[in-house]
């Protein structure tokens, strides 16, 4: 049966005990992708730079810590709750009362989704730039970092599929010698595809899909990308295995049906306005 070996060490390098891994440059590079873009959008919407910049720190600071509760609150809630400290320092205690160095070995997207809300709720109050323009946005852009982090999870060898005799299944020699789906490129792949779809919107229509239509649709896509390859996809923890939907398929839900909810409010408001079927086009 063919498969493909995959076993890349996830640190490239260690220097004084600082570790350099890939997981890291691939989390920072979509960042710095996404904010290029979000800049070049800026832009086109006549927003002062300035923005941006708060923009970028609260939206970072939301983003990370959101993703870091959301995985120890969802999914490990008992042993985080137990030991509060390695919930945002990067460590473990170990039994003899000493320390590892261990980085941030677990997150959460839906988290990171509601930490980055609160965070341009902050930035709105702030700087007094509509909110549902903002998250209308950030959600062009959005899912191009998600996808720069499914990179980062297949490199760390993490969050793969199930068993599979497919061709293009992947061994994962750091967890076992069984072919399982690359689940993690499936979702990268879906990821850079909405952000195709989500930048051709954007630039062609512009006029009329405003008022949170961008943020339904983005949260629409993702998550039933989410919901759907969630079935290939092994379990992260134990108690799910008894359970007919996964904890990312169950925290999914929400998520899209807020998101149909803003596609029609948006469709709907934005039609009663004045040149709303006016296309938006500049370079």
């Amino acid at each position: 049966m063919n498969a493909i070996n995959w076993n890349p060490d996830p640190e490239i390098i260690n220097i004084f005990g600082f570790s350099l891994r890939y997981y890291s440059i691939l989390f920072v590079g979509g960042l710095i992708s996404s904010i290029y873009v979000l800049k070049w959008i800026f832009n086109r919407e006549n927003i002062p730079s300035e923005n941006l910049d708060k923009l970028v720190i609260y939206g970072m600071i939301g983003i990370v810590v959101g993703m870091r509760l959301g995985h120890c609150l969802f999914y490990e809630p008992e042993y985080y709750l137990s030991n509060p400290l390695e919930i945002l320092l990067p460590i473990t205690f170990t039994g003899d009362g000493g320390i590892n160095f261990i980085g941030f070995q677990g997150l959460a997207s839906h988290g990171g989704a509601l930490g980055l809300l609160i965070a341009i709720f902050l930035y709105s109050r702030k700087t007094k730039h509509s909110m549902i323009d903002t998250v209308d946005l950030i959600a062009v852009v959005a899912p191009l970092g998600s996808g720069f982090i499914r990179l980062a999870n297949f490199m760390n060898s993490e969050i793969m599929g199930m068993p599979t005799t497919k061709p293009w299944g992947v061994i994962f020699e750091r967890v076992d010698n069984i072919p399982r789906h690359p689940a993690q490129l499936y979702e990268a792949i879906c990821y850079f595809i909405i952000f195709i779809i989500m930048i051709f919107l954007y630039k062609k229509m512009r006029g009329m899909l405003r008022n949170g239509f961008f943020f339904g649709l983005v949260l629409v896509l993702i998550f039933t990308a989410r919901f759907i390859i969630e079935f290939i996809k092994e379990h992260q923890v134990g108690f799910e295995d008894n359970m007919i939907f996964n904890m990312g398929q169950l925290l999914s839900v929400p998520y899209i049906l807020v998101g149909i909810t803003f596609i029609i409010y948006g469709l709907n408001k934005t039609k009663g306005e004045p040149n709303s079927n006016v296309s938006y086009e500049k370079s």
